[in-house]
């Protein structure tokens, strides 16, 4: 449990900062919070040296990714600092970021090198999870290439349009899908292999709402929205369910 809490609680800190790209904009605000939630993370656990150490770990990578990104027009703190690295950016800065990013990043191999050794040793030698991160690759990469051919038709039918608003339009809406289809495999995937087929079609219904055509973007549009989305959810559903097999499960 220990282990856990350190290990999702600095995740934490140094994630919500990081993601809002407070490093940039808000570089006082990053150090600030990963330092109070940092010590509420280890709290319990503050007469142990491991806890402080992934502390300390999270507060350099702190302080770090802020002199590495700082600008010049990095607002300022509100109050007057002299220290040379806290006003504005220069080789110096970016040296010093770049150091206490190294410093932070041997730290964590001496707090958390000999856990992360034997929990990748252990993942490395598990045929469970060679089955299943195989059998999502194939999910989210090969079903990509069963998407692609299932919908190859539409898409000749489409460029062989002369060109005017519907074909525009129908290309417009044919030209996001790549990225929402790798999504969308892989998340079929996650819960059918999960045993949570009721979760899938929870995506498929949001990937409706959100993604469904119009007549405006005219049938075409409409026919390589079906079309993609089935050959995606064969995909997910067969290797999930190979997967589960293989591995012993019940296959839903």
């Amino acid at each position: 449990m220990e282990t856990a809490r350190v290990f999702f609680g600095i995740t934490a800190a140094l994630s919500l900062p990081w993601g809002a790209g407070w490093q940039r904009t808000r570089p006082w605000l990053t150090v600030a919070f990963v330092a109070v939630y940092g010590a509420y993370t280890i709290a319990p656990y503050a007469h142990e040296v491991k806890p402080w150490s992934a502390f300390g770990t999270a507060v350099l990578l702190a302080c770090g990714s802020v002199l590495l990104y700082r600008s010049a027009s990095t607002p300022s703190p509100g109050f007057s600092i002299t220290l040379p690295l806290t006003t504005g950016s220069s080789p110096a800065t970016r040296r010093a970021g770049a150091g206490l990013l190294s410093i932070a990043v041997l730290l964590s191999l001496w707090t958390a090198g000999g856990t992360t050794i034997t929990l990748g040793t252990d993942l490395l030698q598990s045929d469970r999870v060679a089955i299943f991160l195989s059998a999502l690759l194939l999910a989210v990469f090969g079903g990509g290439t069963l998407a692609r051919a299932a919908t190859a038709p539409v898409c000749t039918e489409v460029e062989s349009m002369p060109d005017g608003p519907e074909k525009t339009r129908a290309l417009d809406f044919m030209s996001g899908s790549k990225n929402i289809g790798l999504l969308e495999r892989g998340l079929l995937f996650v819960f059918i292999a999960a045993g949570q087929p009721e979760a899938a079609a929870l995506v498929l219904a949001a990937k409706s709402l959100a993604r469904v055509p119009t007549n405006d973007h005219g049938k075409h549009a409409s026919e390589y929205f079906l079309i993609g989305t089935l050959a995606s959810v064969i995909a997910s559903l067969a290797m999930g369910m190979a997967a589960r097999s293989a591995v012993g499960l019940p296959v839903l």
